[in-house]
């Protein structure tokens, strides 16, 4: 019986270094990835720092990566960009860039440079294969590093044709769960541990916070100047930390119903980090699924929400089998 044909991801995000193998059938084969490694009372990292991290964890997720995998790999792809967009460029890219780039030509294989963007929005779509059916459906990408709703289009054989809609204006969600989190004194990424903060509030004394969406976009600077002055206040953590995942979710219900008039679509793929959030999840179910809403949710494992290679290598899959144009954009090499 012939083997299945492999196809390796890499990226290099802004926290975390991931490989990841799927075979023809998109089954994930392996999927390892290493957080980088930020100082208590941090917000974060340079970009140096990170691009650091990146160089020195390359070759231990290769090393993690069964040995027999290597030659029946046919294809590699690595995220090059944050954002398929002019402009659109991180440092922090450029060792799984340069990694993809030399084991492709050592191996003679060929090299896929996508978005971390589109590689999140196709491993979201592990498990929500019925949208491919769709000509076109909203995505949103709320992370630290991005805060948008996007219209994704299929066109004849090209796919991840990708429409920027309403986007942040100021902090990412996932930037201020972050700042809100590390202000608490909760260790950085704050997610999960604010996450658990806020099960543990009875919800009936929550202060309601004040959301900004407009036709130029949303904010979040205002929520996080809010939360500040209700910890001075002396307000409950968990409290605050429920009302922060209440009002993440009702800006988000808002700049949905704006989109959905505009993009012309009721179904929508929820990928990135801060969608993994329980209590966002269940307020915009809630309210969105409802009747007279009429709205479609598929949301990403909740593994897959967070940063990873797996949809970046899903994308080697499609464009090696020719399923996907191979769109370039007039963008400087990186060197």
């Amino acid at each position: 019986m012939k083997s299945m044909e492999l196809f390796l991801g890499l990226d290099t995000s802004a926290y975390t270094t991931s490989m990841a193998v799927v075979n023809s059938r998109h089954e994930i084969v392996a999927d390892e990835r290493i957080p980088l490694t930020i100082k208590p009372g941090e917000r974060g990292l340079r970009q140096s720092q990170a691009l650091f991290f990146h160089v020195q964890n390359l070759p231990r997720l290769l090393e993690r990566l069964p040995s027999n995998l290597s030659r029946k790999v046919v294809a590699i792809a690595v995220s090059a960009w944050p954002r398929r967009v002019k402009g659109s460029y991180m440092p922090v890219f450029l060792p799984g860039l340069n990694q993809a780039r030399a084991l492709a030509h050592f191996n003679d294989l060929p090299c896929y440079e996508v978005s971390h963007q589109e590689g999140h929005i196709m491993a979201a779509l592990l498990g929500n294969e019925e949208l491919l059916q769709q000509t076109s459906f909203m995505a949103v990408h709320f992370s630290g590093g991005t805060s948008e709703i996007l219209k994704v289009s299929r066109h004849d054989r090209q796919f991840l044709q990708v429409e920027a809609g309403l986007s942040g204006l100021d902090l990412h969600a996932g930037q201020l769960v972050d700042r809100v989190g590390v202000a608490m004194g909760l260790p950085f990424p704050a997610g999960p541990a604010l996450e658990e903060l806020a099960s543990r509030s009875d919800g009936r004394d929550i202060p309601r916070l004040a959301t900004s969406v407009s036709a130029a976009g949303f904010s979040f600077s205002g929520l996080e100047a809010q939360i500040l002055r209700l910890l001075a206040k002396g307000c409950k953590p968990e409290d605050i930390a429920l009302a922060l995942f209440r009002a993440l979710g009702r800006t988000l219900e808002k700049a949905l119903l704006k989109e959905s008039v505009r993009m012309e679509s009721s179904s929508v793929l929820l990928a990135g980090g801060v969608m993994a959030n329980q209590f966002i999840k269940q307020h915009l179910t809630d309210r969105l699924c409802h009747p007279a809403r009429g709205f479609k949710l598929y949301f990403a494992e909740p593994k897959l929400c967070s940063d990873n290679a797996v949809g970046v290598a899903r994308l080697a899959v499609e464009l090696f089998q020719g399923k996907l144009a191979e769109h370039k954009l007039d963008i400087a090499p990186m060197v």
